[in-house]
């Protein structure tokens, strides 16, 4: 016999472990693409392809655009905060930093929300678990830098590209749980709306930026920017925003805990990357921090079904 409330909690638990894994072997995706694109070009690449996605996804349900100038109006901010500006960013960070550091500094994503939720949004209390969550996130990333020997290895500028990507993150997550999960569209049509307009807002800059291609393309880096865009952009934000819609902002955006442990595993496999001990032992304290600070987080996987 099916136990209550299992057929409610698994959809989304699974949906929640296929975006964490793929949003985990983005950083690997991001850094095969850079072999042959721009940082913005990358960025361009993955909302382009994202946007196609969703495309065959909207003609396969046979979803229908938005007509209002409000609705669009929350896409594009939307697209801006969560994809054009964090895209680059990341993209920038991943030219001067290894993928595994970029997915440890984007595990801070849970960290951020909260902070946005409590200070702009208003929609948390300021309880001691969220406090001792933040501090000790916050603590778990000096410690991923190493801040007692200043950055060490890590270059400044790509350090805070990637902290000023996690807050634009962190606005983000809330702002779309506000204002665009009320218009009530189809999800296909959400992420559409949102990585469509900021591929249009990223394409004059890609086109006046700088070289199209800065190597000759092979299989391995068209492979990567596709999937990244097809599915890191697409499929990914189309089950995140499925998430959002079920369980809210602080449990979606809490995603990132997988995406470190993905990311880490394939940069060290696949890109020979090498780690200085404080950065995993960092990434777990940021972890853990997150984790705290969402209390809701850890009452909802505590939760057992009943017969």
């Amino acid at each position: 016999m099916t136990k209550q409330g299992e057929g409610q909690n698994r959809p989304w638990v699974a949906m929640y472990a296929i975006a964490g894994l793929i949003w985990g072997a983005s950083f690997l995706f991001i850094e095969l693409a850079l072999t042959i694109l721009t940082p913005i070009g990358v960025a361009f690449g993955r909302t382009f392809f994202g946007a196609l996605a969703m495309v065959v996804a909207m003609v396969i349900f046979k979803s229908k655009l938005p007509t209002s100038f409000e609705a669009w109006k929350h896409l594009t901010i939307a697209g801006i905060l969560m994809s054009s500006i964090p895209f680059v960013l990341f993209a920038y960070a991943q030219t001067q930093v290894t993928s595994a550091l970029a997915a440890i500094i984007n595990a801070v994503t849970p960290i951020t929300t909260v902070i946005v939720l409590l200070v702009a949004f208003r929609t948390e209390k300021l309880k001691p678990h969220v406090v001792v969550g933040i501090i000790i996130g916050l603590l778990g990333v000096l410690v991923v830098l190493g801040a007692w020997q200043g950055f060490g290895e890590n270059n400044p500028i790509a350090i805070v590209a990637m902290l000023i990507a996690v807050i634009l993150y962190g606005i983000g997550t809330p702002y779309v749980r506000k204002y665009v999960t009320p218009l009530k569209l189809a999800t296909e049509v959400s992420v559409f709306g949102q990585i469509g307009t900021a591929a249009l807002t990223l394409l004059p800059i890609y086109l006046l930026s700088g070289p199209l291609i800065t190597a000759v393309p092979d299989f391995a880096s068209v492979a990567a920017i596709v999937t990244l865009g097809a599915l890191g952009s697409g499929v990914a934000y189309l089950l995140y925003y499925k998430i959002l819609d079920v369980v809210g902002s602080a449990i979606a955006s809490s995603v990132t805990y997988i995406t470190p442990v993905i990311a880490v595993v394939l940069g060290v496999i696949l890109l020979g990357e090498k780690l200085h001990w404080y950065e995993p032992v960092g990434g777990v304290i940021v972890i853990l921090g997150a984790a705290i600070s969402q209390g809701s987080v850890l009452t909802l996987f505590r939760k057992k079904t009943i017969a």
